[in-house]
C-alpha cells in the first residue's frame, strides 16, 4: 500500500477521533488485505507498566474501524461499533501492535452490496494485539457503516 493512503488513514483518525493522536496511534502498514496499527507504550501505560486495559480496546477497536474505513473507500459513510468482546490474555509491556485481516471474498461482496442497495450493514471484524509473535489480546467487534 502506498504511503499516501496510510498517511491520509492516520491523519482521518488523529482529525476525527482526537484520543487517537494522544495515544501515539500510527498506521503501520496495510497490504489491502491485513492492516497493522500501533502505538507506544508510554503514553498507554498502566500503574504495572504495561498497556493500559482500556488502551488495548481502544486500540483494537480503532484497527477494526480503519480496516472497514479502508475497505469501504466511502469517505462520507459513517462507521460505528455496536458490540464487541475482548480478551487479555497477557500483558502488553512494549509497542501495542494491533493486526486486523480482512474477512474472506464472500463476506465483503455481501457487505458492500448490502450497503450500496441500502445504505447499511453490518461485518463482524477479529483483531489481534501481538508481541513477540505471542497473543496478548483477542478482540472482536460487530461494525456497522451507514450512509
Amino acid at each position: 500500500m502506498n504511503d499516501d493512503l496510510l498517511r491520509e488513514t492516520e491523519r482521518f483518525l488523529h482529525e476525527q477521533i482526537p484520543l487517537t493522536r494522544a495515544m501515539g496511534v500510527q498506521v503501520e502498514s496495510y497490504d489491502g488485505e491485513t492492516l497493522v496499527i500501533t502505538a507506544p507504550l508510554e503514553p498507554n501505560h498502566n500503574h504495572l507498566g504495561t498497556a493500559f486495559g482500556g488502551s488495548l480496546s481502544a486500540i483494537a477497536t480503532l484497527t477494526g474501524y480503519s480496516l472497514l474505513w479502508l475497505m469501504l473507500g466511502d469517505r462520507s459513510s459513517h462507521i460505528v461499533i455496536r458490540e464487541s468482546t475482548i480478551r487479555y490474555r497477557r500483558p502488553v509491556r512494549g509497542v501495542i501492535r494491533a493486526i486486523c485481516q480482512q474477512p474472506d471474498p464472500t463476506t465483503i461482496l455481501d457487505f458492500k452490496t448490502l450497503f450500496a442497495e441500502i445504505g447499511k450493514a453490518r461485518m463482524n471484524l477479529q483483531v489481534i494485539i501481538q508481541e513477540e509473535g505471542q497473543t496478548c489480546v483477542e478482540f472482536s467487534g460487530e461494525f456497522v457503516a451507514l450512509k
